[in-house]
């Protein structure tokens, strides 16, 4: 198993997922806009919700893109990490209101392996992850993401513990 390899990727994560929840505190209302526009899907319930804005997408990219090279990635891997991330998290959005759940609602495993396991899958051939390290992300980012939720919560960062 890479260790340092693994905990790089895991910080990369953390600012892939992390930098939507800083640029609504740092932002506001700023540039607000739900990525869905407000539209219905045909269940009649919100394609992803009031909290999925163009605004995190965007923040995400950037953020993720400029901080790669610092770990030693290329900026082209933390783009994709940043990608495969938002597309996991959009994706556990979309499941949640199929599901009838509320925007920012709890859903443990629904809102952390999406976002750990699309980005480790996409760049595991490019940095060298094998089956192993890529299982060992997704319970490293688990365990951690539910952890620093709280700490964040507690540190008025996120509006709810989870």
């Amino acid at each position: 198993m890479q260790w340092l390899l693994i905990f790089k990727l895991e910080v990369l994560l953390t600012v892939a997922n992390g930098a939507p929840v800083i640029a609504t505190k740092l932002f506001g209302k700023f540039l607000n806009q739900p990525l869905d526009s407000g539209a219905a899907f045909i269940d009649g319930r919100p394609i992803l919700g009031r909290s999925k804005t163009v605004r995190g997408i965007v923040f995400s990219l950037m953020a993720t893109t400029a901080f790669a090279p610092i770990l030693g990635f290329d900026w082209i891997d933390g783009l994709i990490v940043a990608s495969a991330a938002m597309i996991g998290d959009l994706s556990s959005s979309f499941l949640k209101r199929r599901l009838n759940l509320p925007p920012s609602r709890r859903a443990t495993g629904i809102d952390q392996i999406p976002e750990c396991l699309l980005p480790a899958i996409a760049i595991c051939s490019t940095v060298g992850l094998t089956a192993f390290d890529v299982l060992s992300v997704v319970i490293i980012f688990f365990v951690g993401e539910v952890l620093l939720s709280r700490l964040l919560f507690k540190w008025n960062i996120r509006n709810r513990p989870y």
